[in-house]
């Protein structure tokens, strides 16, 4: 097929335009199919060993073959059988002629499919984790280095207590430290289907082993071969679909997460406090060149909406399993499963990028700061007073007027908060006038944030 034939169909922008190389090898075809071939021939090494008549020369031409896959060979084989197991039987057969015989050797189409499922989760998570990592590294690096720095909170998105800007990036990263816990429990809580037969009973096997108890050991060899450290004890043709449930509703948990972070992020970039990482050359609009729009941050809540909604996949699927199995999980599977994990992917590179290059304007979080902390000091100016030997019903009395009308220039001329002239000019006030600049310090006002962030 020629390049150009790839444009007139649809191609899923998650491998064409998001996610790594990695994390598409992990759910392609190439990986999936010899996954197959290395599972026959784990299984075939472990009917040997346990004493069934296959020879060293059968495993060794399975081993030899195990790359080369002749996919157009599948391809009609599977137009032909309407199975897609069976074809890659018969198209490994065709390569593997004296081992023909015993490929797939008591086996079910699950004992390939479900157990390349589990190593395909296994492997997904493996590249996730690194990658949550080095987000948490770069986040909790960006937040020792903005530890001081006081800043608006918000309640309401409406102007609440200082904060620091480090100790608002630390209610992101303990959301992904959970993550990353989840995940990590998500990916060692994984085990393996192993070799358990039509419906779970093994009956297959121990027909082949002649009635011994040698299959529960030919269940344990093939585990361990395919790295997994222990198998579901109980399986019907395949593993609980609420396997599929536990892994990706952690994932969608961290899509939660990163849309939290990324919505926060978008919010102040509107504030013109904080921005991400904009290219010499980047293009904002292409009607309004002036602009920086935080597009980062827009595709990581996109994406992470669809991982997210992705769960309801897995949810459905598992409570209408019937009996021993069905097979309407499988079309959607065959979806539901790689999209989370390719979402998750470009989300955490995305996020990774983000967080390394975030943009700081403290002038800018000073000034918004200026025109709020009058009001939020109204408190401290009337303790200073009482102090002094005011009264504390007429001080209130006095800010309360005072602080109307500079809300009035606010709200009703846009001018700037004028609060603090005000008290100054009044004569009320001149017991306490050389405190003033201590009592709107910003720094007075932020509590033990920066302790907190040191403590976590």
């Amino acid at each position: 097929m020629e390049a150009a034939d790839e444009f007139v169909k649809y191609r899923s922008p998650l491998v064409s335009r998001y996610a790594s190389k990695e994390m598409a090898y992990n759910f392609s075809d190439r990986k999936k199919f010899t996954t197959w071939r290395k599972l026959w021939i784990y299984l075939a090494k472990a009917e040997k060993a346990l004493g069934l008549p296959i020879t060293d020369a059968q495993i060794l031409e399975l081993e030899s073959h195990a790359e080369d896959i002749d996919f157009a060979m599948a391809a009609e084989e599977e137009r032909k059988l309407r199975h897609d197991v069976m074809a890659h039987v018969h198209t490994f057969a065709h390569c593997c002629p004296t081992a023909a015989p015993i490929i797939h050797l008591g086996a079910t189409s699950c004992y390939v499919g479900d157990n390349t499922d589990l190593i395909m989760l296994r492997d997904g998570f493996d590249i996730l984790l690194p990658k949550l990592a080095r987000v948490i590294d770069r986040l909790a690096n960006f937040a020792e280095k903005y530890a001081d720095l006081p800043t608006l909170g918000f309640t309401h998105y409406q102007p609440a207590q200082l904060t620091t800007v480090g100790k608002r990036a630390c209610l992101w990263l303990q959301d992904l430290a959970m993550d990353m816990r989840n995940l990590q429990r998500a990916r060692d809580d994984l085990r393996f289907r192993g070799v358990k037969g039509t419906t779970g009973t093994q009956a297959s096997f121990l027909q082949l082993f002649q009635g011994t108890m040698i299959r529960c050991e030919l269940d344990r060899m093939v585990t361990e071969m395919a790295g997994f450290k222990k198998a579901y004890l109980v399986t019907g043709q395949t593993y609980s679909r609420k396997v599929d449930i536990d892994s990706l509703s952690n994932l969608a948990s961290l899509g939660a997460t990163v849309h939290k972070i990324c919505t926060d992020i978008r919010l102040l970039a509107n504030l013109k406090e904080i921005e991400e990482p904009f290219e010499k050359e980047q293009i904002g609009s292409s009607a309004m060149p002036y602009k920086r729009n935080p597009m980062r941050a827009e595709r990581c809540c996109s994406l992470a909406r669809h991982l997210v909604a992705l769960l309801s996949d897995p949810l459905q699927t598992a409570s209408v399993q019937w009996l021993e199995r069905t097979l309407d999980d499988s079309a959607n599977r065959r979806i539901s499963l790689p999209e989370s994990f390719l979402t998750a992917d470009i989300i955490l590179s995305t996020l990774q990028n983000i967080t390394e290059g975030l943009v700081v304007y403290p002038k800018v979080i000073e000034r918004h700061i200026r025109h709020e902390l009058p009001f939020m000091a109204t408190e401290n100016i009337i303790m200073a007073m009482v102090k002094a030997g005011g009264n504390r019903q007429d001080c209130h009395e006095k800010i309360r007027v005072l602080s109307q009308q500079a809300a009035a220039v606010v709200k009703q001329e846009g001018g700037d908060n004028d609060l603090l002239a005000r008290v100054q000019a009044d004569p009320y006030f001149t017991p306490i006038l050389g405190q003033l600049d201590a009592l709107l310090d910003p720094k007075t006002f932020i509590g033990r944030a920066p302790q907190q962030l040191w403590l976590f």
